[in-house]
């Protein structure tokens, strides 16, 4: 007979999973009344992507094991032209990060987009699907990136490319820098912390997590060439490590 702590989690983990069902295929039927309504004029999809973000919240509200937030106060940067960036600990990052007050859309690995509602639900969102290692699909997922940024539209991207190993930031790719670059768009750093713990790698089961996500300041490109990217990247990545520096205290060890 299982530990009661083993078979709560087991039943919390359940419960968990009958959630993301139940608020995803809500989110995913109200985002399929509305694309015929809302597309032909909203080509940032914000709508239907403010849906989606809606129902990840509303997931983790509902959860006992969760207990999500955004680091106060929230900066009153609006973000148009953006490139947000964070660091990534764990598949609950995007529940946590849908926490932040504006719509952004998501570069992503192909392979979530085919998971069925959740993945139809982030297509409907107008999210960003790429191969990893296919140099094609990384050209089309830039170029629309570049599309959405032009409209004022923020991109949200995990410049280590996956989750980190052991919770430290692992190496920057060159992506999220280059396309800021290129686009004259801001950069806004976030990090986040807490989540490794909301469903801990190599394990079906969500645990117990008090997670954080703390809101950085705009870095502007305005001027840079691709020779300062080096640079940029250094400067990103020591304003999330300060970030994560101040919500680690107050998030699951």
């Amino acid at each position: 007979m299982p530990h009661p702590k083993g078979l709560r989690t087991i039943i919390l983990s359940l419960w968990t999973y009958l959630l993301i069902f139940v608020w995803g295929g809500l989110g995913f039927a109200l985002q399929c009344l509305l694309v015929p309504l809302t597309w032909p004029f909203d080509r940032g999809r914000v709508i239907t992507g403010k849906i989606y973000r809606g129902a990840a919240v509303a997931v983790t509200k509902c959860n006992p094991l969760w207990d999500f937030r955004v680091l106060e106060p929230v900066p009153p940067y609006k973000p148009r032209r953006t490139v947000v960036v964070s660091n990534h600990c764990s598949q609950t990052d995007p529940f946590l990060i849908s926490h932040v007050p504006w719509e952004m859309k998501w570069l992503g690995k192909s392979s979530l987009f085919v998971v069925p509602i959740v993945g139809w639900s982030m297509w409907l969102a107008g999210d960003i699907p790429v191969t990893r290692g296919n140099s094609r699909s990384a050209k089309k997922a830039m170029a629309r990136c570049r599309r959405y940024l032009e409209g004022g539209t923020p991109v949200i991207i995990f410049p280590e490319g996956t989750r980190s190993l052991d919770g430290e930031l692992g190496p920057f790719k060159d992506g999220a820098f280059q396309l800021a670059i290129e686009t004259g768009a801001d950069i806004l750093p976030l990090a986040v912390a807490g989540t490794a713990a909301a469903m801990p790698k190599h394990d079906w089961r969500f645990g117990q997590s008090r997670a954080h996500v703390a809101i950085g300041t705009p870095i502007s490109t305005a001027g840079l060439t691709l020779e300062d990217l080096p640079a940029l990247k250094e400067q990103v990545r020591a304003e999330i490590q300060a970030l994560r520096a101040k919500i680690l205290p107050l998030s699951t060890p």
